[in-house]
């Protein structure tokens, strides 16, 4: 039985600020990185794709652990950070370069910023709105299958959400992204290639997700269950 709401709000976690603080970090280097497209093995994908799975771990831990309260707030102080950085580099790329400015092998300094840090405002929206929907949409389903589940079979709600928000996650990026500028067949591929990806790492760190969630339970002596939160994710409140 979780204490009332009063009280949840008022205590204070040793570890839920760090969690959140790298929840974060994952999100915005991701967000970064993105700018390269790699090849891994048969795969495609850009460069964020390596780190931002982790925000996904970390989100299932958080709703775990702490309850989808307090996951829906740093996923929302997520959505701000990346908002916030998409604003910086637009605002950066945008100003005119000081006078004298230069860097050793470019000829065009200005002009390798705008191509690997300009900001393109379709793609901003679609990652923006495809990280909101796609994290809520996993710590919804992961604290709904632990009451169903009532605590047990961890790697059915880590694995089970992370296919949900994952597959949210991926389809409303590449379509807000790309459609209508290429094929559907590469639509689907692109999208196919990455949810593969994605969830084959939250599958292969399952086994750390079980010792961390372990040892932050008894850390913080909290198992949270959210038999009475209000699900409503623009409710910046908690419960």
């Amino acid at each position: 039985m979780n204490p009332p709401a009063a009280d949840r709000s008022a205590r204070a976690y040793r570890f839920l600020t760090p969690i959140g603080g790298l929840f974060v970090a994952v999100l915005v280097v991701s967000n970064v990185a993105s700018v390269k497209l790699v090849r891994f093995g048969p795969l495609s994908f850009d460069g964020g794709t390596i780190l931002f799975p982790l925000s996904y771990i970390f989100g299932d831990i958080l709703t775990e652990v702490y309850g989808y309260a307090r996951s829906r707030m740093v996923i929302w102080t997520g959505f701000v950070a990346a908002a916030m950085s998409a604003a910086v580099l637009a605002a950066v790329d945008a100003l005119p370069a000081a006078a004298g400015w230069d860097l050793p092998g470019l000829p065009d300094p200005s002009a390798s910023f705008h191509a690997l840090l300009g900001q393109v405002p379709r793609i901003v929206l679609a990652s923006l709105l495809a990280y909101w929907a796609g994290e809520f949409s996993n710590s919804y389903v992961l604290a709904k299958m632990k009451l169903i589940t009532r605590g047990r079979w961890l790697w059915t709600r880590t694995i089970g959400s992370t296919l949900v928000g994952q597959g949210v996650d991926t389809a409303a990026f590449i379509l807000i992204a790309f459609l209508g500028l290429y094929q559907p067949r590469l639509l689907a591929i692109l999208i196919l290639s990455n949810y593969l990806f994605k969830v084959s790492v939250e599958v292969l760190f399952t086994p750390l997700t079980y010792l961390v969630v372990a040892a932050l339970k008894r850390a913080e002596n909290e198992d949270h269950y959210d038999w009475r939160t209000r699900f409503n994710p623009f409710l910046l409140r908690l419960d």
